[in-house]
């Protein structure tokens, strides 16, 4: 994947500077271990997780980094790279509610860890990474599975990602309050480097399919809009796909879900749905079928295809779903106009963050910088181009009993 310029940081670098702010905001660094978890850039199956449809995620080799360690009592310290602010609690006694600060994510998640497999014993979490926040790469489900993942490490449960994926849904649905569906902590628990994740979220069956390395690339690039707003106007989409099934049930008893209804049946109801939950089922069901049909081009190696349908998936998220800015717009136009890029398209949510552009190895040179000219004649700034890697899903860095590691956990 090539860009203007690489996500910031390096993994040594990363962790040198963690293992520096653990020392300063927690005093010493003697028995800290370090953990990784990624994010992710969904290529199609937008909309459709929560919808029950299939969906196509890439873990990427950027995330969130965590230096943690446990203590000798109940107390829990949690604190960020990106906040001044730090919180601290007993584990007996975290909040029931959200508190409104970035810490929500990790105390929704150790709050439903405690009531699965109890805590006995306090923790010292410092959150660092080189993924942009915000930007529909799944930062929140970064740092939900990782968190998850490094917790029931350190207090030796046995390492179940499904149970880092439960832990993940419960913090983020049941506490953060976001209305999600199952994608990204699936994409970023379950994602092996060189391949992406089909998953159907009807009935979370999941494979792996190859990537084909060498034959296309993906480029991101962040539209610089934050996404600060799109919480409500998220969860808004998820309740009128649901009130659009309601309304199509009757003419599809056996549908579970709003993937399961035809777009035959989506257009002969369209006077009962009205045109605002038209608009929307339609994006679906559409969706749904070019989804399939972006996997059989994948398999089959037809990346014309794919690319096609990769930006027919934005022109259904711009003028159906109407989740796209401007910004990402003009991203995606400007994007397409570059010889040998196959397709583009929002990723994420959408209402601000990064657009995805998948293009031959061979054009690479030059499309980072065509963008962000094209981009800059706009809007008048330049947006930020990244260049990642496929990646794989939580893990240890250093483990106890491995070579280098003692001496890294320690900080000797």
């Amino acid at each position: 994947m090539h860009g203007s310029q690489d996500a910031p940081g390096d993994e040594a670098g990363i962790v040198e500077d963690l293992r520096h702010r653990f020392l300063e905001r927690f005093g010493g660094t003697e028995g800290v271990r370090f953990f990784f978890c990624p994010g992710r850039v969904n290529l199609m199956g937008a909309h459709l997780d929560y919808n029950g449809g299939p969906v196509m995620p890439v873990a990427l080799d950027h995330g969130t980094y965590l230096a943690l360690r446990t203590r000798d009592d109940d107390r829990v310290r949690l604190a960020a790279n990106l906040s001044s602010t730090s919180l601290e609690v007993g584990l007996r006694e975290l909040p029931a509610t959200a508190t409104g600060s970035w810490a929500d994510y990790p105390l929704g998640v150790l709050r439903h860890l405690v009531l699965e497999f109890g805590g006995d014993a306090g923790l010292e979490v410092l959150f660092g990474g080189n993924l942009p926040i915000a930007a529909g790469l799944s930062s929140s489900a970064s740092i939900t599975v990782g968190t998850a993942f490094a917790i029931l490490t350190v207090w030796e449960r046995e390492r179940d990602l499904f149970a880092c994926i439960r832990a993940a849904l419960s913090g983020e649905r049941e506490f953060v309050g976001v209305k999600c569906g199952i994608m990204d902590p699936y994409a970023v628990a379950l994602t092996q480097p060189g391949h992406l994740l089909w998953l159907d979220c009807r009935d979370a069956s999941f494979e792996l399919l190859p990537l084909h390395r060498g034959a296309f690339e993906i480029a991101v690039v962040d539209s610089g809009v934050s996404r600060a707003l799109a919480r409500g106007a998220f969860n808004e989409r998820v309740a009128q796909c649901a009130e659009a099934f309601e309304r199509l049930k009757r003419a599809c008893p056996e549908a579970r879900c709003l993937r399961d209804v035809p777009a035959e049946v989506v257009e002969a109801e369209a006077a009962a749905l009205g045109p605002l939950l038209l608009r929307r089922a339609r994006h679906v069901a559409l969706e749904v079928r070019r989804t399939f049909a972006a996997k059989h081009a994948l398999l089959r190696g037809d990346f014309e295809t794919l690319g096609k349908l990769i930006s027919s998936t934005h022109e259904s998220l711009r003028d159906l779903y109407e989740v796209s800015t401007p910004e990402l717009d003009a991203i995606v136009d400007i994007a397409r106009s570059w010889p040998g890029v196959l397709g583009a398209r929002l990723t994420g949510a959408g209402f601000g963050g990064c657009a995805v552009i998948v293009f031959r190895a061979c054009s690479s040179e030059g499309l980072a910088s065509y963008v962000e000219r094209g981009f800059q004649d706009r809007f008048g700034r330049k947006p930020s181009v990244y260049s990642f890697r496929s990646g794989g899903g939580p893990r240890e860095l250093f483990p106890p009993g491995t070579v280098g590691g003692s001496e890294r956990a320690t900080g000797r």
